[in-house]
């Protein structure tokens, strides 16, 4: 997997858009109301510590189980604890990866797609946690 790494503090400012407050029902369709909450900044949304918070963009289908494919852009925190079933952005003797990582029956970090082994650490090998993957981006066009 190949992972550009962007520091987000580096990242200019950006607008803020409107949220409206009503949610979108993703069922059968309700009257739309035209009420409108204060404005959504993206930047307080989904960076809880911009000192410790990056952003790579995904490539490979290992994770398709948990909605991150190709082209995704992940943002992951490095003061958040990496704790069993987080995600996770990784490097395993220097090679970076996205994975679920496990500690329990022992430490692993699991692929979320069934064309893709799972990588059982060796005595041996070196993992090293870069953060824990809050948000996934997406763009569907």
């Amino acid at each position: 997997m190949n992972i550009d790494l962007v520091d987000v503090t580096d990242l200019p400012v950006t607008q803020s858009v409107t949220l409206h407050s009503d949610p979108v029902c993703a069922g059968f369709p309700s009257p739309a109301r035209d009420t409108l909450e204060k404005p959504l900044d993206f930047n307080e949304l989904i960076i809880a510590h911009p000192a410790s918070t990056f952003a790579v963009r995904a490539d490979g289908f290992s994770m398709v189980k948990t909605g991150i494919g190709p082209g995704d852009i992940l943002v992951a925190d490095r003061s958040v604890t990496a704790r069993h079933g987080h995600i996770v952005i990784a490097a395993i003797d220097g090679e970076f990866v996205v994975k679920r990582f496990e500690t329990n029956p022992r430490t692993r970090l699991v692929a979320m797609s069934d064309d893709y082994p799972d990588i059982e650490l060796t005595e041996g090998q070196e993992l090293e946690i870069w953060g824990v993957v809050t948000f996934c981006v997406k763009s569907f066009l």
